[in-house]
């Protein structure tokens, strides 16, 4: 944990647990419990989890021109949010090569909270500030819980007035055991769930309490690493671990298109004017690889970089892969050559311990119409 900078006020609880606080953009963070992680991805699958993501990074941005600068900075149509909704964005570099995504929070007519990963999000903010009335401030006090999982509204009702009526992608301040806190229907996990903003002198309570309540209807504390789980089978991407930042190309710098990694829905139809606009339009159609699945025979999963082979010629590269205990079938997410990623091509994958054939699936594996996560009531 030498290059951590940042910590979470729930550090201690996570060691008790088993944790030895690896390090993830900064922050020390729960990459491994003293149990079976099968047993956490089950939990959110069919009842609910809690994590602790305060990793990821909280920029308030405030100001007269905060919306301008948003609309610079990212893919998505700024006017189209209003107060208490949020949306899902990428920022470009220059070459219109991915850098980074983020959710978009707009707290009010000129206050916006922007939460991004490990890229450079917080550099390509400060970017669009120079010369406008904006503020930007990062805010690390803030600390960010993740309840997710089909019974975590039924918990959250329980003390939080009108959580049902809350969409998908919108958010609401309220307090939760007489706590201030941001309550966002958003997360990482493909499930109906609920991100928790908090401050981090409060975390701690609203952690114990959560877990201690929930105890009797299966709520379980949940490892960070359970999410690659998840976020295979619901085709949702980590940077740098599924970029080119990771799995460099040949004679060529980092930086993936979104029309590469099936992100292009994040450009709001029609919009122009937002850092790298113009070569992200140039690049449809240039694609030098897909994101797309792989489904393995067995219950292996694929080795995290394991090559990729279509009749004796290696067409990609496994990114990230799980085998489920529910659905008892091994899958992975692969970085696929173009005429490669076509359903149900036939591959090969050559793991350290052999190889395992394979055919090419489109993602997501798991409810894609995305029926679970924006149920209402």
């Amino acid at each position: 944990m030498t290059a951590s900078w940042r910590f979470s006020t729930l550090a201690d609880r996570h060691r008790a647990l088993g944790s030895k606080l690896e390090d993830w953009s900064g922050m020390g963070t729960a990459w491994t419990y003293d149990k079976d992680a099968d047993e956490e991805y089950i939990a959110i699958r069919t009842k609910a989890g809690l994590m602790d993501v305060s990793g990821l990074k909280k920029v308030h941005i405030t100001g007269p021109h905060a919306s301008h600068l948003i609309d610079l900075a990212t893919t998505r149509d700024v006017e189209k949010i209003y107060p208490g909704k949020s949306a899902y964005a990428c920022m470009l570099n220059e070459a219109g090569k991915f850098t980074d995504d983020c959710i978009l929070y707009r707290i009010s007519p000129n206050s916006w909270m922007v939460v991004h990963g490990s890229g450079t999000g917080h550099e390509e903010l400060q970017r669009a500030s120079v010369g406008r009335d904006v503020s930007l401030r990062f805010d690390d006090n803030l600390h960010d819980l993740s309840l997710q999982g089909p019974t975590s509204v039924d918990y959250l009702a329980k003390h939080v007035p009108g959580i049902r009526d809350l969409n998908y992608f919108h958010h609401m301040h309220t307090q939760l055991f007489g706590f201030p806190v941001m309550i966002s229907r958003t997360g990482y996990t493909g499930e109906r769930g609920y991100e928790i903003f908090c401050r981090g002198q409060d975390a701690g309570a609203i952690w114990d309490r959560i877990l201690e309540e929930g105890k009797s209807a299966g709520i379980i504390p949940c490892r960070f690493t359970t999410l690659d789980m998840l976020r295979v089978e619901s085709y949702l991407l980590f940077y740098p671990y599924d970029n080119s930042q990771k799995y460099p190309f040949e004679n060529e710098g980092p930086g993936d298109t979104l029309w590469e990694l099936g992100l292009d829905f994040t450009v709001s139809p029609g919009k122009t004017g937002f850092r790298g606009a113009e070569e992200h339009y140039r690049l449809k159609g240039k694609e030098r690889f897909k994101i797309f699945g792989v489904l393995l025979d067995g219950k292996e999963p694929a080795d995290e970089g394991a090559p990729v082979y279509r009749d004796g010629k290696q067409v990609g590269v496994v990114t990230c892969a799980m085998y489920s205990p529910l659905v008892k079938k091994s899958m992975g997410i692969a970085r696929l050559d173009v005429g490669s990623a076509v359903k149900d091509t036939k591959l090969e994958i050559r793991n350290k311990s052999g190889s395992i054939k394979a055919t090419a699936q489109p993602l997501p594996f798991d409810d894609p119409k995305k029926t679970k996560r924006t149920a209402k009531g």
